[in-house]
């Protein structure tokens, strides 16, 4: 089975200094047709005016990823983190029993692009946790790197779920084929660019969800980036 979400019948708020587009439901954006994909709830695809963004608040009970595509993100919690994200930076965030964070673009002149993402935890009420790691380029070019999974194999950040998540970069002759296993489903999200998958032309914001499929064929058409969700 095989389900196209068009980047264009995403959720879209424009609130001034942030352009959000939310594949699935989130906040004022309420569709009961996309509320997430098995333990997969939200993919939020942020554009920060510099110097804006989102003051103190609160997350309970939630793993959320935080995927860099442009600018410089900084990040302060809670638990004592604080740090600045560019691209190719990682930021796994276990909200738990419950964490206080802000995120700003660290930039006066640039915006700052990125992916939130939200995955439903295996259990309620853990102890907060922070992680962060850098994939460069050259982990991804023309492959599949594993960047979040559940014991942290490969040097992926941990994730408290059965589920794990890859980053790909491909271009036009560069492709990579995914085994899947059985009962898993897929669900790609592709970053930017345009790739192409299961047969499909893929652009920027598409997200396509795979279930009873043994395999996905991912072919570069041009500047693609992707993120390769496996779950339960």
């Amino acid at each position: 089975m095989l389900k196209l979400r068009p980047a264009a019948e995403r959720g879209h708020m424009n609130h001034g200094w942030l352009q959000a587009r939310h594949t699935f439901s989130f906040g004022r954006y309420l569709d009961p047709a996309h509320m997430g994909f098995r333990d997969l709830r939200v993919i939020n695809d942020d554009t920060v005016q510099p110097g804006m963004g989102f003051d103190t608040h609160g997350h309970k009970d939630m793993e959320i990823i935080t995927y860099v595509l442009d600018g410089a993100l900084a990040h302060k919690d809670s638990m004592g983190s604080a740090s600045v994200l560019r691209p190719g930076d990682v930021q796994r965030m276990t909200a738990g029993h419950g964490v206080m964070h802000s995120e700003f673009n660290a930039s006066e002149d640039q915006e700052l692009r990125l992916l939130q993402i939200w995955i439903n935890p295996e259990a309620h009420g853990l102890e907060p946790g922070y992680e962060e790691k850098c994939f460069g380029d050259e982990d991804k070019r023309g492959r599949l790197r594993l960047i979040v999974s559940r014991e942290g194999q490969e040097g992926s950040l941990r994730i408290h779920q059965d589920a794990r998540v890859f980053a790909g970069l491909f271009t036009r002759g560069e492709s990579a084929v995914y085994q899947t296993e059985k009962d898993r489903h897929l669900w790609l999200q592709v970053a930017r660019g345009d790739v192409r998958a299961a047969g499909r032309d893929l652009s920027e914001g598409d997200g396509l969800a795979v279930s009873g499929e043994e395999r996905l064929e991912i072919d570069g058409i041009e500047g693609g980036e992707i993120l390769l969700f496996d779950l339960k």
